[in-house]
């Protein structure tokens, strides 16, 4: 058996809730089982096979939708901050058939198992977390598809082993943030006392407050400036939400509570800059025209700039939508990441590990 088949979990039997008008062809999870294989589609009527897989780690799992043919390495794509891997669900039937794509759940996100109680969650730990997944393949190289955090990650990550890179897709998301230093401190201050009241809430195993489903699709939209459309909201619901034991017809969120008051890895703007020079590999990233830069413009150009110095393999697109493009707006995203893939993925480079 190859590695790939022994990491998919057998069909369970699911509870399960429609969608409302909002996206007919799927439906919610509402427990944390998934089903081993299935088709989905989107609203432009494109089919793929996906399966759900479950990569082991130390404190858990971490689980995953394999899209497309399980003989070649697929390009893995990384979501953004409290998202999850459902965030592609509208990207991936768009691009090539032939390519194979793991959107995995980071830690504590989606279906994918906590830190364990007492930790926090740290940018650099997904870094690691990609090596792991390396490991467990036996893939000599990686090749990324990401989103926001996920963006910063894959970023990251190809500057420390730019050796180990195909290519990297990033969208919305360049490189770390730089913070006004004087914010730091009171930041910390107000994030870390919170953090330790979200872990000992996680250790008394309450339930989370619970909402009807219509309030979940409200909540998600509006808390993410409507970048997230109500229509494409269910996507990321799919993996997010579970049944209330204690209220009949509601449902809670279940990410980590601990999430919200994670930290950036707070480096200085010059290890961006050396950083950017070691950004070699075939690179694209995508820019939303109505997405903020989350800190000074100038900062995005003085990486921008270096990286063109270095790579002649370097594009850079600006789309005319919001932060979730890829998830509410796939159909401008798709022709990109296509033709960037024509250009640059190689099976002969991406043959898995059997």
């Amino acid at each position: 058996m190859s590695k790939f088949k022994s990491l998919i979990r057998p069909a369970v039997l699911l509870t399960q809730v429609a969608l409302r008008p909002y996206a007919a062809s799927i439906t919610v999870n509402v427990h944390r089982g998934v089903h081993s294989q299935k088709h989905e589609e989107t609203r432009e009527g494109v089919k793929r096979e996906v399966e759900e897989v479950r990569i082991p780690v130390p404190y858990g799992e971490i689980a995953g939708k394999w899209w497309g043919p399980k003989d070649v390495r697929p390009v893995v794509c990384l979501h953004g901050w409290q998202d999850n891997a459902g965030t592609f669900d509208r990207l991936i039937p768009l691009l090539p058939q032939h390519i194979s794509f793991l959107a995995i759940d980071f830690p504590g996100h989606g279906l994918s198992s906590r830190i364990p109680d007492g930790m926090t969650y740290h940018t650099l730990d997904s870094v690691y977390l990609l090596k792991l997944i390396m490991q467990e393949y036996h893939w000599k190289k990686i090749s990324f598809l990401s989103h926001s955090m996920g963006s910063l990650v894959g970023m990251i990550f190809s500057s420390i082993f730019p050796d180990k890179i195909d290519f990297l897709v990033g969208i919305d998301a360049l490189k770390p943030h730089i913070a006004d230093p004087a914010k730091i401190g009171p930041r910390l201050e107000k994030k870390i006392p919170q953090m330790l009241v979200a872990d000992i809430r996680n250790r008394e195993k309450s339930e989370p407050p619970s909402y009807a489903f219509e309030e979940l699709v409200e909540r998600l939209h509006h808390g993410t400036n409507k970048s997230v459309s109500k229509e494409a909201a269910p996507y990321l619901l799919n993996r997010n939400i579970k049944k209330s034991t204690m209220h009949p017809d509601k449902y809670y969120f279940t990410r980590d509570s601990r999430l919200k008051y994670s930290v950036g890895v707070g480096w200085s703007q010059d290890v961006n800059l050396e950083l950017a020079k070691r950004m070699t590999m075939p690179y694209m990233f995508i820019k939303a025209l109505h997405s903020p830069y989350y800190e000074e413009k100038k900062y995005f150009e003085q990486y921008i700039n270096v990286v063109k110095e270095v790579n002649p393999k370097f594009e850079l697109e600006f789309v005319d939508s919001t932060h979730h493009l890829h998830l509410t707006e796939p159909e401008k995203v798709a022709p990109l990441v296509t033709k960037f893939l024509c250009k640059y993925w190689n099976k002969e480079a991406d043959l898995g590990h059997k």
